[in-house]
């Protein structure tokens, strides 16, 4: 089993890669740790989206610009770690969607032009932390439920949070306490 952690968690000490770590833990095999804050991405201007569509068409992702994507599509389990900021997540992470979204390597078309995924994961579990409540989940957890559904093929997505960790008189050790413990219970 190989796992794919995606910790898009810009700073240092992170509450919500705390809470990733309790999940990290209870997944067996072996694990990649990629830290999105340390990665290059390739740009998708005019001239990368021309070159990506050629590649598409003609099959060839010989280029490294690639690795992402195949490195996704090939994880048995996928773990993303992304806190919960101005209603969605921090932009690193839409920018490695953006990446890892080639057809014909973690997706592609049929006939009808409905995406169907090619991504090995049966199982992709997302964990965020907010300082205030999480009014909906559909905002950040929502957008890549929806992407590993109905884009990659990933059958299933869980999500783990910890919520109004910043708000006054609530104790964010005990809340991460807690939602570790749901973690380790799930498991």
């Amino acid at each position: 089993m190989k796992t794919l952690f995606i910790d898009a968690c810009p700073r240092t000490h992170s509450r919500t890669r705390e809470l990733a770590e309790v999940l990290l833990q209870k997944i067996p095999g072996d694990m990649e740790r990629l830290v999105l804050a340390n990665e290059h991405f390739p740009d998708l201007d005019d001239k990368g989206i021309i070159d990506r569509n050629e590649d598409c068409k003609t099959r060839e992702f010989c280029d490294p610009k690639y690795e992402y994507a195949k490195k996704f599509a090939d994880a048995d389990n996928i773990i993303i770690a992304a806190p919960f900021w101005d209603l969605s997540f921090p932009a690193i992470l839409k920018k490695y969607i953006e990446t890892i979204s080639v057809v014909g390597i973690t997706f592609r078309y049929s006939e009808e032009g409905i995406p169907v995924g090619l991504c090995k994961a049966k199982k992709l579990f997302y964990v965020t932390t907010a300082g205030g409540q999480i009014f909906n989940d559909e905002f950040g957890y929502g957008y890549i439920k929806a992407l590993a559904t109905g884009m990659y093929g990933i059958p299933e997505c869980v999500l783990y949070k910890a919520e109004n960790l910043d708000v006054y008189g609530n104790d964010p050790d005990q809340i991460i306490k807690t939602a570790a413990e749901a973690i380790e219970c799930s498991l």
